[in-house]
């Protein structure tokens, strides 16, 4: 079946994307590791995830980690709301990272689509998980990189689910109407990659949203309550000390940090399932709406 071309204007609203998304990559850069107190990881996550996502994410970062003049970082990142961004947002950045990365070199060898869907999801959660979660927050399980893989592989897995969800029918139908866009010197594959991110995002917000109100994930923490790499919720994990008055209210307000998890074996098996049905439900759009042996 001939799918039919894309609009001919697309390349020029594209540019115009990525000049946008050009201009957010710098504002964010400059506002995080200048004025930003945020743990190191979650400036360069953020950094990631707008160079992924565009004007879209940049709004987001000015929403949910911007604090006002007037108020205190910790205590504006404090709501659910923003702790599950910063959670989304740490998945994102490794998990897109891998998953576009492993598209580019798929496409280069002219895989078929399935093959490309199968390496960028090993891809991507192996980027995830051992870099940005394991790696990058073992200080988080006392310094020890394999407690950080252990901690990390079921909420990283859950929320890889979700982002797949949303990238995979993102991907195959958008590619499958423009073979332009299967190739990574093409304005459309980026465009098609910034979408999928996009969509990827908003389908694994609400699963991060738990994992963080269960305390199976981290939200967003900063270098002044857990120093460099989160070392010091470690220490507290090990020590009934008590903390000083700020830092004690700052750590509250952080879900997931410095406190075990609030969830049951079943709950965790019910999402697991929940997130794999979501997984499927994204292959089924992909295969009514795409096409897998191009």
């Amino acid at each position: 079946m001939t799918m039919p071309s894309p609009a001919p204007w697309l390349d020029a609203v594209l540019i115009g994307w990525f000049v946008l998304t050009a201009i957010s990559v710098a504002y964010v850069a400059w506002d995080a590791f200048t004025r930003n107190p945020e743990l190191r990881v979650m400036k360069w996550g953020w950094l990631l995830v707008t160079l992924y996502g565009g004007p879209i994410m940049a709004a987001a970062y000015v929403l949910s980690c911007q604090e006002p003049a007037n108020e205190r970082h910790e205590d504006f990142v404090r709501p659910l709301w923003k702790q599950a961004f910063g959670s989304a947002i740490h998945c994102m950045a490794g998990d897109a990272t891998g998953v576009i990365a492993a598209a580019a070199i798929t496409t280069a060898l002219g895989l078929p689509m399935w093959q490309d869907v199968i390496a960028e999801y090993v891809f991507g959660f192996a980027f995830g998980l051992l870099i940005f979660q394991a790696l990058f927050m073992r200080d988080m399980a006392g310094g020890s990189y394999w407690g950080a893989l252990r901690m990390s592989f079921i909420p990283e897995w859950l929320s890889m689910n979700a982002v797949m969800a949303g990238m995979i029918p993102t991907m195959v139908v958008l590619m499958s109407r423009d073979m332009a866009a299967m190739h990574a010197n093409s304005l459309r594959f980026w465009g098609v990659m910034s979408l999928a991110t996009l969509v990827g995002f908003a389908v694994a917000y609400p699963i991060n949203l738990w994992l963080v109100g269960v305390r199976l994930k981290h939200g967003m923490g900063t270098v002044r309550v857990l120093g460099h790499g989160g070392h010091e919720v470690a220490a507290d994990r090990q020590s009934a000390t008590p903390m000083p008055d700020m830092k004690h209210d700052a750590m509250a307000g952080m879900s997931g940090m410095g406190t075990g998890p609030r969830v049951t074996g079943p709950q965790i098996v019910a999402m697991t399932a929940l997130t794999l049905l979501m997984l499927g439900a994204g292959i089924i759009v992909a295969t009514l709406f795409g096409r897998w042996a191009m």
